[in-house]
């Protein structure tokens, strides 16, 4: 169907505004002094380039302390985070003194009483970082917004303190773009943060102060949350993986945003780690009991998966044309799939996907099963005061006086124009909902790009606003989706994948992720290459 003589007067709008502040950001972007540094030093302390299960098996069998690998992590962020702001507080004495309990705790337990420990502590003395939206207790919850400043956690949301009660010792809060709503991790509280691979580019968003800091070396594990593609961009960008769990398995209290209207049903909590080991063990712990929902001890055998490939969205006029160096690493996905495990990957199109934006927006924006519709973001922005009036906002921003960022700014005045639902777009996602379930069933895997684009420049993200459309649709869908990392491209830049399945199903894409590691090498150190 075509678009409507509206949203195309709305795109045209856009495109005219976008091409003003593309000039603007341009001429104000401060130039790189010269010898700079372009991306981070490498990891040489080789306790960084274990997986978070091998450093807890370590410290229970007493090759290393918590208090030498909680240093090490320390020592690192000092080094990389003057280069890439992605931790925006750090809780480095608490940690060490954690860390010096565990170690007597080991200490005081018998020999042979290694696997009980391990088995009742999975994550015992390995430091974590927290993305900023969770609620970590004593630390800034403020999401970004200049009017939380000062706002600390008293209590820790539930996945947190799942994981704090796995013995896992968080070393700080992370950054996020103001209010999570955006793929480019900046707020006028805590500043911009980078891309360990190229410091001038962005980390994704909105957990991109996770992904830059796990891929830097900084953490080995982390926590992100998903509401468009939150956890899988920053994944992307940064070359690690991270897991969309199915939705409403992880606990959501204790974030903010809160959720509003149907969120509930969208946002999705998950792991995040350079490792794919990582993530099933940290998916199990976050999940909390809701874990029996999934089938996460369930053995995978790939070679009798179903297997579909599906390249682009066919065409939309919303996003960008996907690169090509991403869809020949999918390619080399499906051959190397064909080719190891002897199945047949079929390729498909689903025309649905070029409307998965408009799907992801109208979704977002419909209310509650009691009829109550989302919070709005302008009142969100308004914290505890009046909600800002965009067009205002836009201006002071011009002028420099404005406490919001220009995401935040766009995202509000979008929102003004949002109008009744089209019966078409629900259709269209019905419909792409009852193909993928026929699809995928119990045994199915879909391969689909993380995003178009390989990377964006910094404040580049508003040229190329609804790229997100190529994560945000599996939210809307609730699906779950492992994002895995493939090499890296010519420029030096993370290649990657979506893995998706159907509800419930998310130990096919762990299982997936797992062998995609050993196939295509998994994270690659920035600083190294």
């Amino acid at each position: 169907m075509a678009l409507s003589y509206v949203k195309r007067l709305q795109m045209w709008v856009t495109k005219a505004v976008m091409a003003c502040l593309y000039a603007l950001f341009w001429l104000l972007a401060p130039k790189p002094k010269a010898g700079a540094p372009t991306k981070v030093p490498p990891v040489t302390n080789p306790l960084l380039k274990l997986s978070a299960t091998q450093l807890a098996k370590k410290i229970c069998r007493k090759e290393v302390s918590s208090v030498e690998l909680v240093q090490a992590h320390i020592e690192r962020i000092q080094e990389v985070n003057p280069l890439l702001n992605a931790l925006v507080k750090d809780r480095f004495s608490a940690a060490l003194l954690e860390a010096a309990q565990v170690d007597r705790m080991i200490e005081e337990k018998t020999t042979g009483e290694e696997e009980d420990l391990a088995e009742q502590l999975p994550l015992l003395g390995v430091p974590f970082s927290v993305k900023g939206s969770f609620a970590l207790q004593g630390m800034p919850h403020t999401s970004g917004l200049r009017s939380r400043v000062g706002v600390l956690a008293s209590t820790d949301a539930p996945p947190v303190a799942y994981m704090k009660k796995a013995g896992a010792i968080p070393l700080g809060v992370t950054n996020v773009p103001e209010l999570c709503m955006w793929f480019e991790c900046h707020n006028r509280l805590h500043g911009i943060t980078n891309n360990p691979y190229r410091l001038d580019s962005i980390p994704g968003g909105s957990s991109g102060g996770e992904g830059s800091l796990i891929s830097a070396g900084g953490a080995v594990i982390g926590m992100g949350t998903d509401i468009g593609g939150s956890i899988r961009m920053p994944s992307f960008f940064n070359g690690i993986f991270g897991h969309k769990t199915t939705s409403q398995v992880v606990s959501n209290d204790g974030q903010h945003p809160p959720c509003s209207g149907r969120h509930e049903d969208y946002v999705s909590s998950g792991p995040m780690c350079r490792y794919a080991e990582d993530l099933l063990p940290m998916l199990k712990i976050m999940a909390g009991p809701n874990a029996q929902q999934l089938s996460l001890s369930q053995p995978v055998e790939l070679n009798k998966l179903r297997f579909f490939s599906v390249l682009h969205d066919g065409g939309s006029p919303y996003t960008s044309p996907v690169d090509k160096q991403l869809i020949q690493a999918q390619r080399q996905v499906v051959a190397h799939l064909e080719s190891d495990l002897g199945v047949k990957v079929q390729e498909l199109c689903l025309p649905e996907l070029q409307n998965a934006y408009r799907i992801w927006e109208v979704y977002m924006g419909l209310p509650d099963k009691d009829g109550k519709p989302p919070q709005p973001f302008a009142e969100l922005m308004g914290e505890g005061g009046p909600s800002v009036w965009p067009p205002w906002e836009l201006l002071k921003w011009m002028l420099g006086r404005s406490s919001h960022t220009m995401a935040a700014i766009r995202m509000a005045l979008l929102e003004m124009v949002s109008g009744k639902p089209p019966q078409f777009i629900l259709q269209q996602k019905e419909a792409l909902e009852r193909r993928l379930e026929e699809l995928l069933g119990t045994d199915g895997v879909l391969l689909y790009p993380p995003h178009p684009l390989l990377g964006y420049k910094h404040h580049h993200p508003l040229f190329k606003p609804f790229n997100f459309a190529y994560t945000g649709i599996f939210n809307t869908l609730g699906l779950p989706v492992t994002q895995c990392p493939l090499g890296l491209s010519r420029e030096g830049l993370p290649l990657g994948v979506q893995v998706i399945a159907w509800k419930h199903q998310d130990h096919l894409t762990l299982a997936s992720a797992l062998y995609l590691e050993k196939a295509f090498g998994g994270w690659r150190d920035p600083g190294a290459l």
